[in-house]
């Protein structure tokens, strides 16, 4: 049964901070692999936060499962460095 994860990544070497997102090279074929993790349940919620970090919640068996998952991301290391994953037990839930 998948876990949560909190997830933290941050700017890697070839993200221009004076570009906005969708205007980063490799922008498409980003935007396609995490709307893919979206899909399939992996990605719960996700977004930038204000200092050139991004947090995730996503759902998975294991760190290794979601470090192979961002593996996979074409903006891995390039545009987005991992920096934590961390098992996270969801106490208080407003969905259910």
């Amino acid at each position: 049964m998948p876990i949560f994860h909190v997830v933290l990544r941050q700017a890697g070497p070839d993200f221009d901070p004076a570009l906005a997102l969708e205007q980063q090279s490799r922008w498409k074929e980003h935007a396609a692999y995490m709307d893919s993790l979206v899909a399939d349940g992996t990605l719960v919620l996700g977004g930038p936060l204000p200092n050139g970090r991004v947090a995730h919640a996503m759902q998975a068996e294991s760190e290794e499962e979601l470090r192979a998952i961002w593996a996979r991301d074409p903006w891995h290391e390039s545009h987005l460095v991992l920096e934590s994953v961390e098992p996270w037990e969801i106490r208080l839930d407003s969905r259910s």
